[in-house]
């Protein structure tokens, strides 16, 4: 096979590696199992632009991406529209879709495991159009990600520090807000009042990163938490850790092919989270999984 690789040099873990030996040792692993790989190194800046322009070409049978979690995500809705399988090398802070695929989270180990895998199918899910792998989100992780990315830091320990006392401060004041929400889309609206909402490509898993066991269910995972006080947010939290949030009582859990929302006293500046990426909030959301769509190669 014939891969075309494309590596984010800001990407956290690339950030200290040396990216030309890190080609030359790719090159050697996947020429020694028969194939040729093509590798190229740029800038987080160039990434998605450089993914797009290799989409449209052809000449090769995978592209490989590699670097955090924004760049993944990036990489699949690309390849889920051209068709192309994706290879994944996780180098960032939390590599939630490499811990989906069971890939190795080194970034030497896994060329090992690229280079021996098969391309197989799985999910992916877009909201309003927009693919995302792992999840939508809006209320309190949008509210934690916004005050995080307000604060400096430089590293992915930094990043943790950020995360941490942007969540201390969710809990002083959780947000509250009324969605109104359509499971199935057949009609039979239910409103609410909550603090968080999230929906995933395929239910997570009893783990405490909130990432999907399976990504070949072709459901998603829809979670409401109702609104909360202080107190409840920690308890949340705290079940988050033990990998048990479907058991807080809090937590609503369903699983469907498709959700829709609307967010009726939504206000100028609302934000919600697609892969970890801050959006502006829209009034109308309409979430489906696209069962099957998605080439990966995985073990």
């Amino acid at each position: 096979m014939k891969f075309q690789a494309v590596f984010n040099r800001d990407g956290g873990t690339f950030r200290t590696t040396d990216m030309e030996a890190y080609c030359a040792r790719a090159t050697e692993i996947f020429t020694a199992r028969g194939h040729e790989i093509t590798c190229l190194t740029v800038s987080g800046k160039e990434i998605v632009d450089t993914l797009k322009r290799l989409a449209k070409e052809k000449g090769f049978d995978v592209l490989i991406a590699g670097g955090g979690d924004g760049t993944i995500s990036a990489a699949a809705g690309i390849c889920w529209k051209a068709g192309l399988p994706l290879g994944v090398v996780p180098a960032g802070t939390m590599n939630l879709f490499a811990r989906s695929l069971k890939l190795p989270l080194d970034i030497w180990e896994v060329l090992e495991t690229l280079a021996s895998s098969e391309v197989q199918a799985i999910d992916i899910a877009s909201v309003n159009g927009i693919p995302f792998i792992h999840q939508f989100s809006a209320g309190m992780h949008a509210r934690m990600v916004r005050m995080r990315e307000r604060m400096e830091y430089s590293s992915r320990f930094g990043k943790m520090r950020a995360s941490t006392r942007a969540a201390l401060a969710l809990v002083a004041r959780p947000p509250r807000f009324e969605v109104i929400f359509d499971i199935n889309a057949d009609g039979r609206n239910e409103t609410r009042d909550v603090s968080a909402i999230s929906v995933s490509n395929n239910p997570f898993g009893a783990n405490a990163l909130l990432y999907a066991d399976d990504l070949t269910t072709g459901m998603l995972g829809i979670y409401l938490a109702d609104a909360l006080t202080s107190t409840g947010v920690i308890h949340l939290a705290i079940d988050i850790l033990r990998g048990r949030m479907r058991d807080n009582q809090a937590v609503t859990a369903a699983s469907a092919k498709v959700v829709k929302m609307q967010f009726p006293k939504r206000h100028h500046g609302a934000l919600c989270v697609i892969d970890g990426e801050l959006q502006k909030m829209p009034r109308d959301v309409e979430i489906r999984i696209h069962a099957g769509e998605l080439k990966v190669l995985a073990p």
